[in-house]
């Protein structure tokens, strides 16, 4: 009996060593030795139209998972695109800005640090009055609390929509990329919150280092370089460059009035492309 329950795990040790050689990858990706492509240089001259917009990307949305997901950092290095930014901050390769000082990028330049950001989303040292068990008066505790990535839920892209006449095309490059974070308020109901600015130039060469989920082949994952350059998200307008001081359309319209000047902006854009050729 004692050599069957033997050779029993004996077994179970073989086949976990196969399967585990097995499910390897079966060739050398590249991916990860990637750098970002460069874009096309533009001259004053040859942008003859352009206009800013704010559109956000919501993560809860089932076309944009592939950013959001996985909420941990997987053992074949997968990674969602908060963790990355986040670890790109810790390790100081990436400069991060107050979000309070957007929507003009211009005015982008006070600095924010990883411990502020950290804070904001429930991470760091936490202190806590705590009850003596002997019967004494509370007393004070610190404890490490883990920031919780999690609850980024959105991104908010800020973003120049130009005319080239010099490749005769409409085109468009992200500025800056801002993550929001929901916190729970104390009604219980969640509640936006910006939390840094970050200039997406500065943090493309990272991202087109890191594979994107694809689930029709798993064989031509891209880079996240490549989700926002190829426009491969889900989003809507909550903005537009305007004399107003460029103001937001949550501060002058709400609910369904909302939406509708939101799709009125996005269709705009596409008359004004549409407007530039002849059939």
């Amino acid at each position: 009996m004692n050599k069957k329950v033997l050779l029993a795990i004996v077994a179970s040790f073989v086949f976990g060593l196969l399967t585990a050689q097995t499910f390897k990858d079966i060739y050398q990706k590249s991916l990860p030795e990637n750098h970002k492509i460069d874009l096309a240089s533009l001259r004053e001259a040859d942008v003859i139209w352009s206009k800013r917009y704010v559109r956000v990307i919501d993560l809860r949305e089932k076309a944009n998972h592939a950013l959001y997901y996985p909420v941990s950092t997987l053992a074949d290095g997968r990674r969602s695109f908060v963790t990355i930014i986040m670890d790109e901050i810790k390790s100081g390769k990436l400069n991060v800005y107050d979000p309070l000082k957007a929507f003009n990028a211009d005015s982008v330049v006070a600095p924010t640090t990883y411990a502020d950001i950290e804070k904001s989303m429930g991470g760091g040292m936490v202190k806590k009055q705590v009850q003596d068990l002997n019967g004494g008066p509370p007393r004070d505790t610190s404890y490490a609390e883990t920031m919780k990535k999690d609850n980024v839920k959105q991104l908010r892209l800020y973003e120049e929509w130009f005319f080239d006449k010099k490749h005769s095309k409409l085109d468009v490059r992200i500025l800056g990329i801002c993550p929001i974070y929901f916190d729970v308020d104390a009604t219980g109901n969640l509640k936006p919150k910006p939390l840094f600015w970050l200039r997406y130039d500065d943090v493309r060469e990272a991202l087109s280092k890191y594979e994107v989920f694809n689930s029709s082949n798993d064989a031509q994952r891209i880079s996240f370089d490549d989700v926002f350059v190829q426009r491969r998200f889900s989003s809507y307008v909550i903005a537009e460059s305007n004399v107003y001081n460029d103001r937001y359309i949550s501060e002058y319209l709400v609910g369904k009035e909302g939406m509708y000047e939101a799709e009125r902006i996005k269709n705009e854009l596409f008359k004004f492309e549409h407007d530039l050729w002849e059939y």
